[in-house]
């Protein structure tokens, strides 16, 4: 109890929906937070070595993500923050798995899938809906961050999977999620599929299909890139989504149920 009481008194209950409102804006800054948060992630590595970058990773996300459970209210600014920070350790995850550990992209790929879609199932069971205009609740902002994790930790080994493993490249890695990105949308306008589904399933893509396109214009031209670094692409996305995030406005989405 004491606890409890604790949490409440640290992370108020939400006073409505803390999730933004499903826009062509949001899409297009959740595109470009994928690729800034996985060249930044391989910017800093390569800056400080795979142990310091990580852990300043970890401890920048327990900030991003206290941040956004304090706020009883939606706020624009640190809800970005905290997605830029959680595709940033997304990245190193799923990197430290395999460039760590060794762990090949296909087994780290099936191992975030299972672990999604177990949060899924979880969270379903639980709350009875997916829908992400239910985050009005402790525990339904707690399942909808684990499950935004696991979406980018498991979007980076999957287009890893596809650039090394398949030797697909970045750039036809990037086209193929783009395709793959629409066609939920596309299903859900002309045949009513689940807007629920449609919308989880874009949004895991959107981490392979923008993180593809950064290695692209980041990586050397040697490994297939166009060699700009991944600082510069990272600096440049960065402005783009602060720019973007600007213009966003006072959003007030609705109080869920």
């Amino acid at each position: 109890m004491k606890l409890k009481n604790y949490l409440v008194e640290r992370f108020p209950t939400p006073l409505g929906s803390k999730v933004p409102e499903i826009t062509l804006t949001f899409w297009i800054i959740k595109i470009l937070s994928t690729g800034m948060g996985e060249d930044t992630s391989d910017f800093l590595v390569k800056q400080f070595g795979k142990a310091p970058a990580v852990v300043a990773g970890f401890f920048v996300l327990l900030l991003g993500l206290y941040l956004q459970f304090r706020f009883r209210t939606y706020n624009k600014w640190v809800y970005w923050f905290a997605v830029v920070i959680v595709s940033v350790f997304g990245t190193m995850a799923a990197d430290v798995l395999h460039l760590g550990l060794g762990v090949p992209y296909v087994a780290s790929t099936t191992f975030f899938l299972i672990a999604l879609i177990f949060i899924f199932w979880l969270w379903n069971k639980t709350e009875g809906t997916l829908s992400i205009d239910s985050i009005s609740t402790q525990r339904r902002e707690l399942f909808y961050w684990a499950t935004v994790m696991a979406t980018f930790a498991l979007g980076t080994a999957a287009g890893d999977m596809t650039a090394h493993t398949f030797n697909w490249g970045f750039l036809n890695s990037g086209i193929i999620f783009g395709v793959l990105f629409l066609l939920p949308g596309l299903a859900y306008l002309a045949f009513k599929f689940s807007p629920v589904v449609a919308f989880w399933i874009s949004y895991v893509i959107t981490r392979p299909f923008g993180a593809s396109f950064a290695d692209w214009f980041g990586a050397d031209k040697v490994k297939g890139g166009q060699g700009y670094g991944f600082g510069g692409t990272a600096l440049v996305l960065t402005v783009a989504i602060l720019a973007l995030v600007l213009s966003l406005g006072k959003e007030k989405p609705s109080v869920g149920n």
